[in-house]
């Protein structure tokens, strides 16, 4: 006689019971190392993810770092040399000015040699301010300040009151710094030239350049590519000397 239930005794389990026993049993280890490995693996991955997204956000701000300076120095030589007036040619006009380019020129009010000098209409015009818009622009390269620093700094010199009696003030503006070398070269239509001066009245340049190259070399890195741009000139006459009709 086989004993029920309900007297006590031990009788065969339902399904139910068979099925509940056997999911109720906890991971064994093996199973557990392995998802520790796997969850070590998913980890490893997404941190070396994060880290190579990191780096590579460094990497970029540093280059946006370093180009923001070029470019305004870029928007500054491009914006000066499109507004260069014409050249006196040695007379004293009012509302135009010289046109040098080179090495070693020296400008009235800056201490260092400058490598261009121009008078352009690139001035802000300011109601607190009596000056016209056109004003004397030079770029020369100076020792910098700090100790131990890469290269020269660029400078862009400015000059608003055109008819002062005495040494005119200059306005020094920070363009640039490790800067190795900038040079000037005027285009007049047939090749390149590493000189220009419309100053002299027998000058042979009387006019200006078709257009100017700047070629700005940065120090650290001498087989780096200079900053190289090319600004055409569109003002230009045939002549800037009154000429008188033969009688």
């Amino acid at each position: 006689m086989v004993p029920s239930r309900a007297s006590g005794g031990r009788g065969a389990s339902s399904p139910f019971e068979i099925c509940h026993l056997k999911f109720a049993r906890g991971f064994t280890l093996i199973e557990m190392i392995l998802a520790i490995g796997v969850a070590a693996i998913v980890l490893i991955a997404v941190n070396m993810a994060f880290f190579t997204a990191l780096h590579l956000r460094d990497d970029t701000a540093d280059m946006v770092d370093a180009a923001t300076p070029i470019d305004a120095a870029v928007t500054f030589l491009k914006r000066d040399l499109q507004c260069a007036v014409t050249p006196t040619n040695g007379t004293s006009k009012i509302l135009s000015g010289g046109f040098r380019a080179g090495n070693g020129i020296n400008s009235v009010g800056v201490s260092d040699p400058v490598q261009i000098e121009m008078f352009t209409a690139s001035g802000a015009l300011s109601d607190s301010l009596p000056w016209a818009d056109i004003q004397r622009v030079t770029y020369e390269l100076k020792t910098p300040t700090t100790q131990n620093a890469n290269g020269r700094d660029l400078y862009r010199s400015i000059t608003r009151n055109l008819l002062a009696v005495s040494t005119p003030d200059v306005t020094e503006q920070l363009m640039l710094s490790g800067v190795t070398s900038v040079k000037f070269s005027c285009y007049d239509g047939a090749q390149w030239n590493d000189t220009w001066d419309t100053t002299d009245p027998t000058a042979v340049n009387t006019n200006l350049p078709l257009a100017v190259k700047v070629d700005i070399q940065m120090s650290g890195n001498a087989n780096a590519q200079p900053v190289e741009i090319v600004v055409p000139i569109d003002s230009q006459t045939r002549t800037n000397m009154v000429l008188t009709a033969a009688q």
